[in-house]
């Protein structure tokens, strides 16, 4: 958990320090994602923290919830349309990578195909 923590921090420090529009956490994952990549983290190493922090991800959602509830304005119309644009928005990330992973799956066969 303390590797996943540093890595979200180095993010957030280097998103803020250079101005980037995307978020330190981002940038945080694209730096976990290179060095697994590269082979200085090896999965195993952050396994645990990781498994650990989907465990509890619940528990990440309780202050929005409770925002929520501080607002009751988003209880009625104005959270119908808020709730709408939150599904669209994740029906498009999921479609989005379910096409990402479906080519990414289908250019490892052909390479695999081709190389045998």
């Amino acid at each position: 958990m303390a590797a996943l923590f540093c890595i979200w921090i180095a993010g957030e420090v280097i998103s803020r320090g250079l101005g980037l529009p995307i978020p330190g956490s981002v940038v945080g994952m694209m730096f976990l994602l290179m060095a697994l990549i590269s082979g200085a983290v090896q999965p195993a190493s952050i396994r645990r923290g990781a498994r650990w922090f989907i465990a509890e991800l619940l528990l990440f959602f309780v202050p929005a919830v409770l925002a929520v509830l501080d607002h009751p304005e988003f209880l009625g119309i104005d959270g119908l349309k808020i709730m709408a644009v939150i599904l669209c928005g994740v029906v498009c990330v999921m479609v989005t990578t379910a096409l990402s992973v479906d080519l990414g799956f289908r250019l490892m066969a052909r390479l695999n195909s081709d190389n045998t």
